[in-house]
């Protein structure tokens, strides 16, 4: 019985060890505490076209005719259903009775005054909307996967993964990463620690069009329990487990 006894202490202190719970330090957000990093704060830059990125426009003017010939394919504007227009290599685009535009580098209003500019050259009294086409982001890893519309321009991480439905706690929200196209360079990879309060306004805190965010899963994760409920159901019913092992195999020789 002393034996029995032994290995049934020895059991319960082996799942205690082997069995851990999510405390608020590991996953809450905007921490101010030694341990979470800090990043400097940085202004906002508005994001800038790059190559195969999509426009489209809208041309306003009070000659119908014009407005006409020149909208079509634009009468959905701003929808799934608008005709786009992409970027080139060479920085350029090809809109309907102009010469190629060089768009790549500017923002979106920029772009949107050069193509008014060009314009104003045939039709005195144009306006034009222009917006992004492809202004979507993308997640993977341990907080799901998907595409999703970026329906502001100043988007922050924590708007993004309010979309997504938050990091699973499994998440390792000290090495979360941003992968960001840029131009014809390689891409960049922002890698920072979720967790911390110093994030907001810093170089991790907005969104831009094309933007990868990555979770990986912790490595510790395997022998975590969501909750304290959790874990004193999983102690619970290993107790249960190895008290009826031992009721109904009496003759087990230890």
């Amino acid at each position: 019985m002393k034996k029995s006894n032994t290995l049934f202490y020895l059991l319960i202190m082996v799942a205690c060890l082997l069995t851990g719970c999510y405390s608020n330090r590991q996953i809450g957000l905007l921490q101010e505490r030694d341990g979470i990093p800090t990043y400097d704060s940085v202004p906002y830059e508005p994001y800038r076209l790059h190559v195969n990125d999509e426009i489209i426009y809208r041309i306003i003017t009070m000659d119908e005719t014009i407005s006409k010939a020149m909208n079509a394919g634009q009468q959905q504007a701003y929808s799934q259903y608008a005709t786009s227009y992409r970027i080139y290599s060479d920085g350029t685009v090809d809109l309907p009775f102009l010469p190629p535009i060089k768009m790549v580098g500017l923002t979106e209003r920029e772009a949107q005054d050069t193509l008014c500019a060009y314009l104003r050259q045939i039709i005195p009294d144009a306006d034009v909307k222009l917006a992004l086409y492809n202004k979507y982001f993308t997640v993977l890893g341990d907080l799901g996967s998907g595409r999703y519309k970026i329906y502001k321009e100043r988007m922050t991480i924590f708007q993004a993964l309010a979309m997504t439905g938050d990091v699973h706690n499994s998440g390792d929200r000290k090495h979360v990463r941003i992968v960001r196209p840029n131009g014809n360079e390689p891409p960049e990879v922002l890698e920072f620690d979720i967790r911390s309060k110093s994030i907001i306004d810093s170089k991790y805190y907005y969104i831009y069009p094309n933007d990868l965010i990555y979770v990986s899963r912790e490595p510790g994760a395997f022998y975590k329990v969501p909750s304290y409920s959790s874990f004193i159901g999983l102690i619970t019913s290993s107790v249960a487990l190895l008290v009826s092992v031992l009721n109904y195999i009496p003759n087990v020789n230890f």
